[in-house]
C-alpha cells in the first residue's frame, strides 16, 4: 500500500521551477530553506491519493461549471496517464516542493495550460487533509486485516493446545494450573480490542475535508456531498478552519497502532521467556529465528524481541504528534507537514512487525512435558482455601490456614499432600481429608468453570465467541 518507506532520510532538495504559489515573492526559496521545507521525500507516496482527490476535484468544478465536460474528460485523462508514469517508477528524481506540487506539474506536461484549472476553489491544505485522509482509511483496511490474522493463529494455537496445562504466572511467579488455549486466549481479546478501535477510528477518518479551502470554505460552489460520494467518505466536515487543521484522526490512528504494537509486545515477551532454556514450554521453528555469531547452540527469539522494540518505536511517535499539536491554534500550520513521517512508519513498522509475529505464532511448537514438569503443588493452595471454605471455614481465614499449609510443607522439605497427617490437622481438622481428596492440576483447572475461566467448557465457550471475529 506504499512506495516508499518513512524511515529513509530526504534527500536534498533543489529550487524547483514549478510551484504552487510565489507570485508576492521576489526571490525564490534558498537551498537551506527548501531542504527544511520540502516534503516530497515522503508524501510522495500519497500520489495515488492526490490523483483520485483531483480527479473527483475536477467533476465537482464540471458541476458548477467552472469546466466543460470536454475539459473534464481532458484533465482525468492527463491525471490518468500522470499516474501511470508514477506508478511505474518515474520522477524518481523530482525535486518539486510536495506531491501535489509534482503532480500539478506533471499535469501541466499532459495537457499544457488547461491544467491551470486544476486547482480553481482548492487549498493544498484540504488537499492534503483529503489525501491524508484516504491513505488513513486504506492503511486501517490494511492493519485490520493483518491484526485479524494474528487473532486466528492464536485461535488455531489454542484450540490444538486446549488439553495442555501449564502453571499461570501473576507478579513473574507461578499462581494457578492453567491451559495453554488460556494463556494464548489472554493474548487473543486484546486484538479483538484493537480491531474494534481501528473501526472507532475509520469512522473519524472518513470526515472529507475537500471543499474547505484554505481555511474559510471554497470560493466555488463544488458540490461537497458529490465529492463524498465520489471520494467514498462518510460524511462532510462541519467547518472549514477546522477540518484543515484537524489531525486528531492521525493521533487517534497512531494511538490504536500503538496499542496494536504494545499488545504484540507482551505477547513477545510472553513468548520469549517460555522458550528460554530455563521454561522450555514452546520450541520456535527455524525459519523464525535467528542464531548467534559465535554461540553455534544458539536459537535466538529475534521476532519477538524485536515486536517489543517496535512498541517502544511507536510510542515514540504517538507522543511526538501530541506534541506537535499541542500549542497550535486553528486551521493548519506547517507544523503538521511532520504527521505523516510519524504516521507512515508507525504504520509501515505494524504491516512489518504483525505478518512476523503470525508466521512465529503459526509455527511455534508446545512442549507438553516441559509445562507438566513445571506445575508445582504449591499451585493447589487456593484449591485447599475453597475446600476449607466449603467446609464452612470464612475465606479469610481459609486463605491464612492454607497459607500456613504452604509454609509447613516448605519448611520440611515436601509437597503439600506430603505434610504429615498430625501437622495438617494442628493447623485445622479439616485439612487431612481435604488433603486426601486433592485433585490433579487438570482437575483443578476444571473448578474454574465460571465464564472466562481456564476450565476446558470455559475456555471452548471463549473459543467459540471468538470465532466469526478474526479470519
Amino acid at each position: 500500500m506504499s512506495d516508499g518507506g518513512a524511515s529513509e532520510n530526504p534527500p536534498t532538495p533543489l529550487s524547483a521551477s514549478h510551484q504552487l504559489w510565489g507570485g508576492r515573492f521576489a526571490k525564490p526559496p534558498s537551498e537551506a530553506m527548501a531542504a527544511l521545507n520540502d516534503s516530497l521525500w515522503i508524501d510522495r507516496r500519497l500520489w495515488p491519493q492526490d490523483i483520485r482527490g483531483s480527479q473527483a476535484w475536477i467533476e465537482a468544478l464540471e458541476h458548477a461549471g467552472i469546466l466543460s465536460a470536454a475539459e473534464r474528460q481532458t484533465l482525468h485523462e492527463g491525471l490518468d496517464r500522470v499516474g501511470e508514469r508514477l506508478a511505474g517508477g518515474g520522477e524518481a528524481d523530482a525535486t518539486d516542493e510536495d506531491i501535489h506540487t509534482l503532480v500539478e506539474r506533471l499535469l501541466y506536461e499532459e495537457v499544457g495550460e488547461l491544467a491551470g484549472k486544476l486547482h480553481t476553489g482548492r487549498s493544498r491544505n484540504d488537499q492534503v487533509a483529503t489525501d491524508h485522509r484516504l491513505w488513513c482509511l486504506e492503511a486501517i483496511a490494511a492493519l485490520d486485516t493483518e491484526v485479524s490474522r494474528l487473532g486466528a493463529s492464536l485461535i488455531t494455537q489454542a484450540r490444538a493446545g486446549i488439553d495442555l496445562v501449564l502453571p499461570g504466572y501473576t507478579h513473574g511467579q507461578q499462581a494457578q494450573a492453567v491451559r495453554w488455549a488460556h494463556v494464548l486466549l489472554a493474548h487473543t481479546w486484546p486484538l479483538v480490542r484493537d480491531r474494534e478501535r481501528l473501526a472507532a477510528v475509520r469512522h473519524r477518518v472518513a470526515e472529507l475535508p475537500l471543499g474547505s479551502g484554505a481555511l474559510a470554505g471554497s470560493g466555488v460552489a463544488v458540490d461537497r456531498e458529490l465529492l463524498r460520494e465520489r471520494l467514498g467518505f462518510d460524511r462532510v466536515s462541519n467547518n472549514a478552519l477546522d477540518a484543515t487543521g484537524d489531525r486528531d484522526f492521525v493521533v487517534e490512528l497512531l494511538f490504536a497502532v500503538t496499542m496494536i504494537a504494545t499488545h504484540v509486545s507482551r505477547l513477545g515477551g510472553e513468548m520469549v521467556t517460555y522458550s528460554s532454556t530455563e521454561y522450555g514450554f514452546i520450541k520456535l521453528s527455524d525459519d523464525f529465528s535467528t542464531g548467534s555469531s559465535l554461540l553455534p547452540q544458539k536459537r535466538n527469539p529475534d521476532v519477538f524481541e524485536l515486536a517489543r522494540a517496535k512498541a517502544s518505536r511507536t510510542l515514540g511517535n504517538l507522543v511526538a504528534m501530541l506534541a506537535t499539536m499541542r500549542g497550535l491554534p486553528a486551521g493548519y500550520s506547517k507544523d503538521l507537514q511532520e504527521d505523516k513521517s510519524l504516521l507512515f512508519d508507525a504504520v509501515d513498522t505494524a504491516l512489518v512487525t504483525l505478518p512476523a509475529v503470525r508466521g512465529a505464532m503459526d509455527a511455534l511448537e508446545p512442549v507438553p512435558e516441559r509445562m507438566r514438569g513445571a506445575l508445582q503443588e504449591s499451585l493447589l493452595a487456593t484449591d485447599v482455601a475453597d475446600d476449607l471454605v466449603a467446609a464452612g471455614v470464612p475465606f479469610r481465614e481459609a486463605h491464612g490456614l492454607a497459607g500456613k499449609l504452604v509454609r509447613t510443607a516448605e519448611e520440611l522439605g515436601t509437597s503439600l499432600r506430603g505434610v504429615p497427617r498430625d501437622r495438617a490437622d494442628a493447623i485445622h481438622a479439616a485439612l487431612p481429608d481435604i488433603l486426601s481428596r486433592l485433585g490433579s492440576f487438570e482437575e483443578s483447572t476444571q473448578r474454574r468453570a465460571t465464564a472466562g475461566g481456564t476450565a476446558r467448557e470455559a475456555v471452548l465457550a471463549q473459543l467459540e465467541s471468538l470465532e466469526g471475529r478474526f479470519l
